[in-house]
């Protein structure tokens, strides 16, 4: 009975250090010493979700994450005032960038605010979109989520401009892109209007969510993925590979490959899928 009072009054810290007397090698024996601290009732679900989270982030590209280039919303610095505004009100986003002559040519950020300063009719004449945007912050697409997340916070910015090997613009990614890799999706008002079940990334490779049924899939690659045993993506990549994959996991189904992009302890989120090309050897 004593022995079950003093660890009753155990402190958190003290349960935490019970735990870690093993200390993980990798981050897999992190992530099942963490899954057995949960299990012990040290913290609930979803705080182990966001440890997840914040572990994964570390291991993650901006290309994972990005919005692609043909999905950016941007406006075009010889637009007029009246003419922004459409763009703006449809979208419900509150940054934008601002192109020149083409999409590579990103001149700057514009705040949706700092357009309140033109609703006088008088002030509007004096409008030049370059007297209030912001500079562009540019990324590689390589770089980390971890240390994105450290520049957005020292920078106090929340957009960033993507940029490929060759200093085109790939898409772009916001503070939110990131934090949603930590403690899920952050969904407002416009979020189902922004984005869909599948995006595409280039030419060949596409950002999937789990939950997307099986028969849109087939629907929109031509495949022959079966349906009566699993509805979603995400059930027929657990059927095939048998257990609940970790983010990065792969796998090749006919000339499909998948690449598990975001998963929890619970399920899988979401999903690159690469076509591959056709052969004997990978056909379905």
């Amino acid at each position: 009975m004593n022995d079950q009072t003093n660890d009753t009054q155990l402190s958190l810290l003290e349960k935490m250090s019970r735990i870690f007397l093993k200390i993980p090698h990798d981050g897999d024996e992190l992530i099942a010493v963490l899954q057995t601290a949960q299990k012990r009732g040290l913290f609930d679900l979803d705080a182990l979700t966001m440890i997840e989270g914040v572990l994964q982030v570390a291991n993650t590209q901006v290309r994972d994450i990005m919005i692609p280039r043909a999905h950016m919303v941007v406006l075009d610095e010889k637009n007029s005032h009246e003419e922004m505004l459409p763009v703006i009100n449809n979208s419900g986003h509150s940054r934008f960038p601002v192109i020149g002559d083409n999409r590579d040519e990103i001149v700057g950020i514009l705040l949706a605010k700092d357009l309140l300063h033109y609703c006088d009719e008088d002030r509007r004449e004096d409008f030049d979109i370059r007297d209030i945007i912001r500079a562009p912050s540019f990324v590689p697409e390589s770089k980390r989520l971890n240390v994105l997340l450290k520049e957005f916070r020292s920078s106090r910015s929340h957009m960033a401009i993507v940029v490929d090997e060759y200093g085109g613009v790939a898409g772009l990614v916001t503070i939110e892109d990131v934090l949603e890799q930590i403690v899920g999706d952050i969904d407002d008002e416009h979020d189902v209007e922004d984005i869909g079940n599948i995006r595409r990334l280039g030419i060949s490779r596409y950002s999937i969510k789990a939950l997307t049924p099986i028969e849109e899939i087939n629907e929109r690659f031509s495949s022959q993925f079966n349906d009566d045993e699993c509805d979603t993506l995400g059930g027929l990549i657990m059927k095939h590979l048998g257990h609940l994959p970790k983010r990065g996991e792969t796998i090749t189904i006919g000339h499909y490959m998948f690449k598990i992009m975001s998963a929890d302890s619970r399920r899988i989120k979401q999903v690159q899928l690469v076509v591959l090309p056709s052969t004997p050897e990978t056909a379905e």
